[in-house]
Formats: C-alpha cells, sequence, structure tokens
C-alpha cells in the first residue's frame, strides 16, 4: 500500500454505504508525511494540517504505512519525549487496519482546542472486524517567536503521564494556566 497510486488509507471506510471517488495516497496524505521525512526545513513548515480532522487523517494513514515518527512528531512537542516511538510502531505493524471513520468533528472548542471522534477499524487475529472508538483531542500551538503567522495543530495524547499542576503554565506554551486550556480537555 506504500505506492501513491492507491486509496489513501484514511479514505478507506468499510461502514460507508456508497464510495465516493477516493483521493489517492499522492493525493492525500503523502504531502504531509513527505515534509516530515525530508532533510528540507522549509518543506516541513509549509506543509500543515489545516484543521485537527486533516491531522487525525494523516495520524491514521501513518499507523497504517508504519510512520511512527509521524506519529510522535504530531503529537504536542511537550509530550512527544515520553512516548515509545518502538511500542507505536509494533502496534502499528501487528495491527490489521481495515479503515477508518470520522463520527464527529468539532472544530472549535475554546480558543485552540478541536475534537474529532473517530472510529478506526481493524481485524482481529482470529478474523473478526473491530473497532477503536476514540474522542481526541487537538490544540493548536502558535510560535509567538516566529515572524510569519506560525500555526500547527497537534494531538493532545491522553495517555501520556505528565507532572503538570493545574496551576502551572499550559504545556501547549498558551501561556494561560494549565487548568484553563489543555486541562480542560485531557
Amino acid at each position: 500500500m506504500q505506492t501513491s497510486l492507491h486509496p489513501c488509507p484514511c479514505q478507506t471506510n468499510p461502514t460507508a454505504e456508497t464510495t465516493d471517488a477516493l483521493l489517492s495516497y499522492q493525493d492525500c496524505c503523502q504531502p504531509y508525511h513527505d515534509a516530515f521525512y525530508n532533510d528540507d526545513v522549509d518543506k516541513v513548515d509549509s506543509i500543515r494540517a489545516e484543521s485537527a480532522q486533516r491531522l487525525m487523517r494523516t495520524r491514521y494513514s501513518a499507523f497504517v504505512l508504519i510512520k511512527p515518527e509521524y506519529i510522535v512528531k504530531t503529537t504536542l512537542p511537550a509530550q512527544q519525549n515520553l512516548l515509545d516511538i518502538k511500542a507505536i510502531e509494533i502496534w502499528a505493524t501487528e495491527t490489521d487496519w481495515a479503515g477508518l471513520e470520522i463520527v464527529e468533528h468539532t472544530p472549535k472548542l475554546g480558543k485552540r482546542h478541536a475534537k474529532v471522534e473517530f472510529k478506526a477499524f481493524y481485524i482481529e487475529p482470529d478474523g473478526e472486524p473491530a473497532a477503536h472508538h476514540e474522542l481526541s483531542t487537538f490544540v493548536k500551538v502558535v510560535n509567538k517567536t516566529a515572524k510569519e503567522k506560525d500555526e500547527r495543530w497537534y494531538f493532545l495524547d491522553p495517555t501520556v503521564a505528565m507532572t503538570v499542576t493545574q496551576k502551572q503554565p499550559c504545556i501547549c506554551g498558551s501561556g494561560e494556566k494549565f487548568k484553563r486550556c489543555c486541562g480542560l480537555y485531557s
């Protein structure tokens, strides 16, 4: 499925009653993935998910295509060093992915947060279909030191054990207290 002529993994929805023209990997998630695996810093900075839903789709495709570095780099920077990249790679490799369904996208929760409810379908070892149903939170981080507008969506991983108190500055760098920012969604 690595070839770019196949439908993008994020376009496969096993619960859809009809299949419209699916985007190819080349025209969907590949540019986002390639930017992170390219040494060209300008390219990485120029290709950004325009919404939390778009980022969620690229992350799903990265799991299917076993790109654990992309999963890590699209997680909130304060959480990246706490992720086990080998465990992510093993899980992605051992899972027989079957498709993605976006249940609901809430693009605006407060100033900089969004939620995406989705089902990631896979096949159990016994051949039975199953789904991982999740409500994920994403945060838009603004780089205040950049000369040009620099905003990027990141996944806020609720499984990462962090030692942050409610009154400390938020882990996303917003300048607000954690309890009034990402703490509302973790």
